[in-house]
C-alpha cells in the first residue's frame, strides 16, 4: 500500500516552519526551519515584508521535498499556520501595498481607543463581537493605514491575515476560516460572519465589506495548488490546500486540544493558554479572546505577551548560553530570593495594559545576582500566564492536565515552575512543532473529507498525537502553596504600578 504525505506550514514571527507527516507511520518524516527579520519602530511599530514569508515557505518547501524520506508524488494536501492578527494589505492586481502590520505591533494603540468610542464603549463592542478590540487585533491597523497613510488606504482592495495571503499565493484563492478570522475585531462569533458595525466603525464608507475574503469551513480546501506552485516543486496537479487557520488554531490541533477538557499553553515569545469548547465562551470582562477553533468549534484563549522575551532579554543582558542561563536559575530556591519580575516589556494584552513597561522589585544589596534575575525572569514570565490561567478558569474551564509547547516547554526546570504555579500536572508532546504539525493534521482531515469519508479530527489527532511522559511534571504541594504566595506579591506590585503606566 503506498504512503500518503501531508506538509504542514507554520509562518511566525522569527520564522517558517515546516514538516512532513506521513500517514502510513503516523509520524513527522521530515522537518526544516528558515527565519527572517522584524521591522521595529520607536512608536512600537512591529511589521514584516510579506515577500519574507514565501521566501521562507519556499525554502521550507524546497528542503522537505528534498528529504529522501519524502517522495513529492506522494504529498496529498498542505496546511498552513500563519502567526494571528497581521495586517496584508493587497491592491486590485492582488500586489501588497505596505509591509504587514504585526500581532506584537503597539503603533495602532490610539486606533483600538478610537474604534471602541465610535461603537459606544467596550460594552457595546463585547456584545457586538464577543470581543475588546484589544491591542494587536487586525481592526486597529486599518483605521492605522486610513489615517496614516491615506494614498494606500485608497488603493485597498482586499485586506488579508498572515496565513490567508500565504493560502492565497498558493491557490490564487482569497479565503479564510472563522478561526483566524476570530482575531481580527471586526468578526461575530457568535454568529460566524464579519460585523457590519465594527467595519463602519472603521470606516462608515462601507468600503471594508468588499475588501474581505470568503469564509471557509475548517474541513474544506481553501483550494488547489497553483499550476505554477505545484511544478515549481514538483508536486501533483492535484495538491489540495486546506482552510488553514492561525498559529494558536493550528497549535490546538498539534497538541490534541479538539475535544472539551483538554488546554494547551503555550512559552514562546508571547503566552497563550486555550481550551476547546463546542459553544461560544464571551467573557464578560473582555480578557478573555473568544475565538473560533479551526476545526468548527469555539477556542477561548488568553494571551500574554511577555514569555520567552523575558528570559531572552535576561539571557541577552548577562550573556549567558541557554544551558548557562537554566543552571543559574536552577540553583536559587522558589521565590528568587526576593525577587519578582513584571515582564512587561511588550506592554500586555491580558491583563489590558498595552502601555505597561517591565519592572524588577524587590532588589537588596544581597539578592541581586545574575542567578536571581534569571530565576525571577522564569518565575515572572509563569506569573503572567496563571493570571491567564485564572480567566481560563473564571469561565468555567477547569484543567485536569496542561499540554506544554513552545521554547520553553524544552526547559525541565520551567516545566516544573508551571506545574508548581498553575498548581497542575503539564506534559509535552513528542512532536515540539505544534502549530505545523496541526496544520499537516487539518491538512489530511481536508483530503479526507474531500475523498467523501467522515473521518473526524478527533479520530486524526487521537491517532497521530503522541505525549511525551518523560516530561510530565507534577506540583509540589509546599511549592505551590509558596507560589501562591509570590503569586499574590506579583499582583499587588501589578496593581500598584498601574497608576504609574503612561
Amino acid at each position: 500500500m503506498s504512503d500518503s504525505t501531508f506538509i504542514g506550514i507554520d509562518s511566525g514571527t522569527q520564522g517558517t516552519k515546516g514538516v512532513v507527516i506521513s500517514e502510513q507511520s503516523g509520524g513527522v518524516v521530515a522537518e526544516s526551519y528558515h527565519g527572517y527579520e522584524l521591522i521595529e519602530n520607536d512608536k512600537g511599530g512591529r511589521e514584516q515584508h510579506p515577500e519574507s514569508w514565501l521566501s521562507a515557505c519556499t525554502e521550507v518547501l524546497t528542503d522537505l521535498l528534498a528529504n529522501p524520506a519524502v517522495k513529492p508524488a506522494s504529498v496529498r494536501a498542505i496546511g498552513v499556520s500563519g502567526q494571528q492578527h497581521g495586517m496584508v494589505a493587497l491592491n486590485e492586481a492582488g500586489q501588497v501595498i505596505r509591509p504587514a502590520k504585526l500581532w506584537c505591533d503597539t503603533e495602532t494603540v490610539p486606533q483600538c481607543e478610537t474604534i471602541s468610542r465610535r461603537m459606544g464603549g467596550q460594552q457595546q463592542v463585547l456584545e457586538a463581537i464577543g470581543n475588546q478590540v484589544a491591542a494587536g487585533f487586525t481592526a486597529a491597523k486599518i483605521l492605522w493605514l486610513l489615517e496614516h497613510e491615506p494614498l494606500n488606504y485608497e488603493q485597498l482592495a482586499t485586506v488579508l491575515l498572515p496565513h490567508d495571503y500565504i493560502n492565497y499565493w498558493l491557490t490564487g484563492n482569497r479565503t479564510t476560516e472563522f478561526g483566524d478570522a476570530s482575531g481580527t475585531a471586526y468578526f461575530d462569533v457568535k454568529k460566524r460572519r464579519w460585523s457590519e458595525a465594527l467595519l463602519s466603525a472603521i470606516d462608515p464608507s462601507g468600503k471594508l465589506m468588499d475588501c474581505l475574503p470568503e469564509f471557509r469551513q475548517a474541513h474544506e480546501p481553501a483550494g488547489v495548488m497553483r499550476k505554477e506552485i505545484s511544478q515549481l516543486f514538483g508536486l501533483p496537479a492535484d495538491v489540495l490546500v486546506s482552510s488553514g487557520g492561525g498559529d494558536n488554531m493550528m497549535a490546538a490541533i498539534g497538541t490534541g486540544n479538539v475535544v472539551q477538557g483538554a488546554v494547551t499553553a503555550s512559552l514562546g515569545t508571547s503566552g497563550t493558554i486555550y481550551a476547546y469548547s463546542d459553544e461560544p465562551v464571551v467573557d464578560g470582562t473582555g480578557e478573555l479572546a473568544a475565538f473560533c477553533s479551526s476545526t468548527g468549534g469555539w477556542l477561548p484563549l488568553v494571551c500574554t505577551m511577555n514569555v520567552t522575551v523575558a528570559t531572552e532579554l535576561v539571557r541577552s543582558l548577562l550573556n549567558l548560553e541557554l544551558g548557562q542561563m537554566n543552571r543559574m536559575a536552577a540553583s536559587v530556591e522558589p521565590g528568587a530570593e526576593g525577587l519578582i519580575l513584571l515582564p512587561y516589556f511588550n506592554g500586555e494584552r491580558t491583563p489590558p495594559l498595552p502601555s505597561a513597561t517591565a519592572t524588577l522589585s524587590g532588589m537588596t544589596g544581597l539578592n541581586m545576582r545574575p542567578e536571581t534575575m534569571c530565576r525571577a525572569a522564569m518565575e515572572g514570565a509563569t506569573f503572567g500566564l496563571r493570571y491567564g490561567l485564572d480567566v481560563i478558569k473564571r469561565n468555567g474551564i477547569e484543567p485536569n492536565e496542561i499540554r506544554l509547547t513552545g521554547g520553553g516547554a524544552k526547559s525541565g526546570l520551567w516545566r516544573q515552575l508551571v506545574a508548581d504555579i498553575f498548581n497542575c500536572e503539564v506534559v509535552c508532546l513528542e512532536q515540539e512543532e505544534a502549530g505545523a504539525t496541526g496544520a499537516a493534521l487539518q491538512a489530511l482531515w481536508c483530503a479526507e473529507s474531500a475523498a467523501g469519508k467522515k473521518t473526524s479530527i478527533e479520530e486524526i489527532t487521537s491517532n497521530f498525537v503522541r505525549l511525551d511522559e518523560t516530561s510530565r511534571s507534577g506540583p509540589g504541594s509546599s511549592s505551590t502553596l509558596f507560589y501562591d504566595e509570590c503569586y499574590r506579591n506579583y499582583l499587588a506590585y501589578d496593581k500598584a504600578l498601574r497608576a504609574v503606566y503612561p
